[in-house]
């Protein structure tokens, strides 16, 4: 599967686009990894940290992701959670012809809710998990968050997006109702796929197999597109 020929061929490879206060080291990079290593796929994980956590913006997160999209060339791009935000951010200006999506746990719908419980600090506390202690952050990245529209439409490429019911970050419904008005306008490219997991948490850590059924049917679909 996906094995160029010719000369010099290409490595075909994944995108795969962290979430908040993680890092490309995670255990999400390390299962896609054990899963399409094998088959002679890489996978590239920008570290979306930037330009340092303490002062995270969004507008860079992007910039960086863009840089390594460009660079690689990805078959697919994985965002999770806050990745899969910076994944539609790719997706928008790269048209019907860029890299199809999968979204794992996206999160979807908070608009300006991500700025509207915020204490009155200039700086929060955040455990981070690839550092794996608590980590200050700026209160300005959720003011930025608070406007980024990305996800108000459908991205222009095929997307699967795999969701938890019993996610404890980002509320099954919210990102079920968000799905529902892509539908709903007519937009969303052929061949998307919701894949509701019963009881999945945030980190769906534990069902390996239906994320990696969510990216084969986008590398499927990138070999062989469906017309509308």
């Amino acid at each position: 599967m996906l094995r160029p020929t010719g000369e010099n061929p290409r490595v075909p490879s994944l995108l795969y686009l962290h979430g908040l206060a993680s890092s490309p080291k995670g255990r999400k990079r390390a299962l896609l990894e054990e899963r399409f290593g094998p088959e002679g796929i890489r996978v590239v994980a920008p570290d979306l940290n930037v330009p340092w956590f303490r002062e995270l913006s969004f507008d860079e997160m992007v910039e960086e992701a863009t840089e390594a999209c460009a660079e690689t060339n990805p078959e697919v791009i994985v965002g999770s959670s806050l990745g899969a935000l910076v994944a539609l951010a790719l997706a928008a200006p790269s048209g019907p012809g860029g890299p199809p999506l999968v979204l794992i746990a996206p999160a979807l719908g908070f608009g300006a809710r991500w700025a509207e419980k915020l204490p009155e600090t200039d700086f929060l506390e955040v455990f981070h998990h690839g550092e794996e202690r608590f980590l200050e952050i700026h209160r300005g990245f959720f003011e930025e968050m608070a406007g980024v529209t990305v996800d108000d439409g459908p991205p222009p490429v095929p997307v699967s997006l795999v969701m938890g019911t019993a996610d404890e970050s980002v509320p099954f419904a919210q990102v079920e109702e968000r799905w529902k008005e892509w539908e709903a306008s007519g937009q969303l490219a052929a061949g998307s796929r919701f894949h509701r997991v019963e009881g999945g948490d945030h980190s769906l850590l534990l069902y390996g197999d239906v994320l990696e059924a969510a990216v084969r049917e986008r590398l499927a679909q990138d070999l062989f597109p469906t017309v509308a």
